[in-house]
């Protein structure tokens, strides 16, 4: 780890959000009580004794079956799924919807055969139909949903999404030419090839391929879907929104990833989690944490998920061209096929983590102890955990401490000792199963001398 780049860059999040076409006010974010999600099943300690600081030889591993997925990912995949997204023309939201080969109804049907084809029979796809109207114009607009069922005890969903649709400048003009190579058939290839390695392996949580439509005016696409996810009580576990993510020949070799509320939501807590899984299986290939719910100015599709109560987080390159943001010049020649291979196997190690990892933990009851920095924590143990890592992260702190780690066996009632009592803590576990595998991190818990004084600013994680 001491190689990845360690940087958190604090942006101010205005209170009124433009998108990345820069063309509206957005109302203010409004966090809505997340959807009650089914109980899990477990089985407590069946020992039942208390174990003070354990030692584990159960920790996150590299595992080779995830690795052997990652190394699959292939350069000239995404380079045709690129070229082809580029080459109906415009995939504007105002654009022709019968043609075969020019607008966003070709665009979309390809989309939707393509999913079928990689899919290895394995895939659900359908068509999200939603109505569409902006300035004055009106139009059907369709999100392509491609489903992998989960086939473990899981009952969680993992929604991977990027938006299919493009702009030229005038951004309700339909009929004049738009490449959008990196903004974003980039994101969309990531979501196809992805799609393609994943679906030839069972998980144990469903895994969601969304590509939305009329992201450019406004996120409605990603608005319909995650808004009718949170009437239906869907239990969405983590949404990764990949937007213009193919990067350019020269820029710095590591991703950009936007969480609202870094330190202290359930968005915050996925990205650090993200951060971490991607840097045990792509090292050389950073993640660098940018505390805001996008760049200044900007938005994307999971603001959507933000706004019903999802945790949610946006995955973008390293550094942009705006000379390239919405104009002819961003076709498929200038991507970086390397560097877009890095993000898909990045996303690749994550999604595989948090579908094919053990149950989430509930939450630990935390109590402190007699002696000053020492804790007790229970918690219940799940049948397909091997073991657990516990985080006790300094609540000023980005990034997740040295773990403490129990084996499954000795896991459900345990006392750390050696903690610092003046520091205030954010409290997690994660399960981990016999490959390494890591399940997400359960609810974040304050403790310490300013606990009372936090309050956690987003949507506590479904469990």
């Amino acid at each position: 780890m001491s190689k990845r780049i360690v940087r958190l860059i604090i942006l101010a999040l205005l209170p009124v959000l433009a998108g990345c076409s820069l063309l509206e006010p957005q109302p203010q974010l409004v966090i809505p009580t997340p959807p009650v999600a089914t109980p899990e099943l477990i089985i407590p300690n069946e020992a039942g004794q208390l174990v003070t600081d354990p030692v584990s030889d159960v920790v996150p591993t590299v595992d080779p079956a995830v690795e052997s997925l990652i190394t699959e990912v292939s350069q000239q995949q995404l380079m045709a799924y690129v070229r082809q997204l580029e080459g109906f023309g415009t995939r504007n939201a105002f654009s022709d919807t019968q043609s075969e080969t020019f607008g966003i109804g070709a665009a979309r049907r390809w989309i939707f055969n393509e999913f079928v084809r990689v899919g290895n029979g394995r895939l659900t796809v359908e068509f999200q139909d939603f109505p569409l109207s902006y300035n004055g114009y009106t139009a059907e607009q369709s999100n392509v949903v491609a489903t992998l069922p989960g086939k473990g005890n899981g009952n969680g969903v993992l929604i991977i999404m990027g938006h299919y649709d493009n702009r030229p400048p005038d951004v309700t003009d339909g009929a004049s030419r738009a490449t959008g190579a990196n903004d974003n058939a980039s994101g969309i290839a990531l979501l196809l090839e992805t799609a393609r390695v994943m679906s030839s392996r069972d998980w144990n949580q469903t895994i969601i391929f969304l590509a939305t439509s009329a992201e450019e005016q406004g996120s409605f696409g990603a608005r319909f879907y995650a808004e009718n996810a949170f009437m239906e009580g869907k239990n969405i576990i983590s949404a990764l929104n990949y937007d213009a993510v193919g990067g350019r020949a020269g820029i710095p070799q590591h991703a950009r990833l936007f969480a609202v509320d870094f330190l202290t939501s359930a968005h915050g807590a996925l990205g650090r989690y993200y951060e971490y899984v991607g840097g045990l299986y792509l090292p050389t290939f950073p993640v660098v944490i940018y505390d805001a719910l996008d760049r200044e100015g900007r938005w994307g599709d999971h603001r959507e998920f933000v706004r019903a109560g999802f945790p949610a987080i946006r995955l973008i390159e390293s550094v942009e061209d705006p000379d390239l943001v919405n104009s002819n010049r961003d076709t498929w020649d200038l991507i970086d096929y390397t560097y877009l291979q890095r993000m898909a196997q990045l996303n690749v190690s994550v999604a595989a983590n948090l579908a094919g990892g053990p149950h989430q933990p509930a939450p630990p009851i935390i109590a402190a102890m007699a002696e000053p920095g020492a804790y007790l924590l229970t918690w219940p143990v799940t049948p397909d955990a091997s073991g657990y890592a516990i985080s006790f992260r300094p609540v000023d702190s980005v990034y997740y401490p040295t773990f403490r780690f129990v084996k499954a066996s000795n896991a459900g009632n345990v006392a750390l000792t050696g903690l610092d009592p003046s520091v205030t803590y954010a409290v997690s576990i994660a399960a981990l199963n016999e490959r390494g595998l890591v399940s997400g991190f359960s609810t974040e818990q304050f403790i310490g001398p300013n606990a009372a004084l936090i309050n956690p600013s987003s949507v506590t994680v479904q469990q």
